[in-house]
């Protein structure tokens, strides 16, 4: 049973060296919050991911961890965290630091205030990005197709800072990258998104699991897949209740 609050699922493969500092991360930028929690979802690691997991939960008891036994991907693993959570909002984050978790506490406090009028989702931005060249390249050519095919006006889906009502994201379809289609994914259901400049750091440790072949060529099939359903979304209509009384 889901409460008020927000869960924030952080999926991390083979991240065991930018753990403690996201965690620590994570707990100071939501300091001014009641409710919410924490969950790692450790995507099949092969390094000692399991076992820092393990320390930090010592230390920090809003920390839960969820473990796939195989690497599944991401999209996979932000699924297993939404599917664990226990608060109505969901806040996702990469766990590799180049985010910075008070970018994910300011887009929350801008969804609880918005309240009524609130979008469907508030997405970070990432205008000054520090990746490689190659890594940039990649991203902005995926950005461009998309964008151009799904029109679901977010200039950086690939950005993982991302707020929106847990019940929302249960009832999108599920497949392999889906979290790269969330915006349009939500516009289907008539939800839209709006996106905020965030800050995007370098990475400090690990190595990307992303390039151009992982991120423009694989997501093709997915990409064409979307923008099928897409095309046949259900309309909002009016119907009424026929009554015969005797």
């Amino acid at each position: 049973m889901s409460r008020l609050g927000i869960s924030i699922v952080a999926p991390a493969h083979e991240e065991a060296e930018s753990l403690p500092e996201l965690v620590r991360s994570v707990g100071n930028a939501f300091l001014a919050f009641d409710a919410w929690e924490m969950i790692v979802v450790d995507d099949g690691s092969r390094d000692n991911t399991a076992g820092v997991l393990a320390g930090l939960q010592s230390e920090h008891s809003r920390l839960r961890v969820v473990r796939h036994l195989n690497n599944r991907g991401q999209s996979a693993a932000i699924c297993t965290g939404a599917d664990a959570a226990r608060y109505d909002w969901l806040g996702f984050l990469d766990a590799d630091g180049q985010n910075d978790p008070a970018d994910l506490a300011k887009l929350y406090s801008e969804m609880l205030e918005a309240g009524d009028t609130a979008p469907g989702m508030i997405m970070g931005h990432r205008r000054k990005r520090k990746d490689g060249w190659l890594t940039r390249l990649s991203s902005r050519i995926a950005n461009s197709v998309r964008a151009g095919l799904l029109r679901d006006r977010t200039p950086d889906t690939g950005c993982s800072l991302k707020i929106l009502a847990r019940d929302d994201f249960l009832a999108l379809p599920r497949f392999d990258h889906m979290h790269r289609f969330l915006p349009a994914l939500l516009l289907r259901r008539g939800l839209q998104t709006v996106s905020r400049p965030v800050a995007h750091y370098p990475r400090r440790a690990g190595r990307s699991k992303y390039g151009l072949g992982n991120r423009l060529w694989v997501g093709i099939a997915d990409l064409l897949g979307v923008w099928w359903l897409s095309r046949r979304r259900f309309r909002p209509g009016t119907s009424e209740e026929i009554r015969h009384d005797d």
